[in-house]
């Protein structure tokens, strides 16, 4: 369960609005090309996970394969993304709140720091606690796009009018097509449509720490392949369909817009108190897993020891505490930038994903390479095509960062220019924290 609520959240309710606007339908076909390579990624760490089971992350590997260096820029990247993620998360949550009316005199920053400050609170009380909440997040959202599919599909069989428009194939036809803004604007948005897909790999990690990964690992990373193309593929493409693209914008799920548009009273709220508990999920699951990817990191030297600490619970407090920390950032971006907070925290995060999924290629190569050479065995679930298959994935995951900066206006170029800051603060804590140990 934590896998799908960290897998379906902000990147699909919210973000898909301000995506259509820019790409229209093509939108669709970058959620499909970028999920042929959050598969393949998924699929590369399924069988690592075969090779030796690991409890918490992907690190481990990056440990194995790539020593502690590597698992201390994997680790550190990692936290990046969920703690940009969570700045994402508590910007959704603001944004949701303000859509109704009776609290849109209450600043964004402000909502932003209540949910931070509630999610908090739920990780620190218990793991227990977590997890009953994080499994009735998650069968909320997927009963939601459940539900999203089955109407819109009733609304496109029964020619029943949305916003007082008939439903179908001419909405993307007559509004310009699948490309009414050029291919550019579908390469565009990839990053954003990658940070969608964030924290995929946690069903690779979680599958793996079940009593039977050899048979719980294949059948969970196979069951990707048409979760993509429902969830995601298919809910743009119906998006498209009910409405004009054009209708959507940033700051407004367009799950919401389209209910909204029903004219039933009261269903575009209680959409957007679903998509809110989403978010709520997103962040919900990110706080859970960088606080036990920091103490590991503290256990190995590669973190200062306050983030290792845990309570009579099992509560890692001081992992959660140091991302929550981090995520006040976002909580300062929402008061100084509030129209703009969204868009900064997605590209920050999305760099992290690339990361980490460039990190999970590197060490699969490396274990192929290890295999071949008679020093690992391969299960016999595994990804083919080694090492071709991880070269055009991080070719294409890098081809994502140099178009961010060229084409991703000033957002995107800031956020590529902060690679630099971010490889020298590593380098010096790494340094810094050695020195210590």
């Amino acid at each position: 369960m934590i896998a799908i609520g960290g897998a379906i959240g902000t990147g699909l309710f919210l973000g898909a609005g301000g995506r259509l606007a820019i790409a229209g339908p093509s939108l669709a076909i970058s959620y499909a090309i970028a999920g042929v390579f959050a598969f393949l990624v998924v699929r590369a760490l399924g069988e690592l996970v075969l090779h030796r089971p690991s409890s918490g992350s992907f690190v481990s590997y990056a440990r194995e394969f790539l020593g502690e260096k590597g698992a201390y820029v994997a680790g550190w990247m990692y936290v990046l993304n969920w703690a940009t993620t969570g700045m994402a998360d508590i910007t959704a949550v603001a944004l949701y709140v303000h859509y109704w009316g009776a609290f849109s005199s209450v600043p964004q920053w402000l909502l932003a720091l209540i949910a931070l400050a509630v999610v908090v609170s739920i990780n620190l009380i218990s793991v227990r606690l977590f997890g009953e909440m994080e499994f009735w997040f998650a069968i909320i959202k997927v009963a939601a796009i459940v539900v999203f599919l089955i109407v819109g599909i009733l609304l496109l069989a029964t020619q029943h009018k949305v916003g007082g428009q008939t439903p179908g194939l001419h909405m993307i036809s007559d509004n310009g097509g699948w490309f009414p803004h050029g291919l550019a604007q579908m390469i565009i948005v990839l990053q954003g449509v990658v940070f969608a897909y964030a924290a995929i790999e946690m069903v690779g990690i979680t599958a793996g720490e079940t009593a039977e990964p050899a048979k719980v690992v294949p059948k969970a990373i196979n069951s990707i392949s048409w979760r993509i193309l429902l969830f995601y593929v298919g809910s743009v493409v119906l998006l498209v369909m009910l409405l004009p693209w054009s209708a959507y914008h940033a700051g407004e799920s367009p799950f919401v817009t389209v209910f909204s548009k029903l004219g039933v009273p009261g269903i575009g709220g209680i959409m957007n108190a679903v998509v809110l508990t989403a978010a709520m999920s997103s962040l919900n699951s990110g706080l859970y897993s960088t606080g036990r990817i920091l103490r590991s990191l503290s256990a190995a030297g590669s973190a200062p020891k306050f983030t290792g600490a845990m309570n009579s619970r099992a509560v890692p407090y001081g992992g959660i505490l140091f991302t929550a920390g981090f995520a006040l950032i976002g909580v300062a971006l929402n008061a100084w930038l509030p129209g703009e907070a969204f868009d900064i925290v997605v590209n920050i995060a999305s760099l992290g994903v690339i990361s980490t999924w460039v990190m999970i290629m590197i060490c699969h190569a490396l274990f192929v390479r290890r295999a071949k050479a008679g020093h690992a065995e391969r299960p016999s679930y595994r990804l083919g095509g080694s090492p071709w298959v991880e070269i055009v994935t991080i070719a294409f995951l890098l081809f994502i960062v140099v178009d961010m900066g060229a084409q991703g206006g000033d957002v995107g170029r800031w956020t590529v220019l902060l690679i630099i800051p971010i490889a020298a603060a590593l380098t010096i804590g790494w340094y810094a924290i050695r020195r210590r140990s």
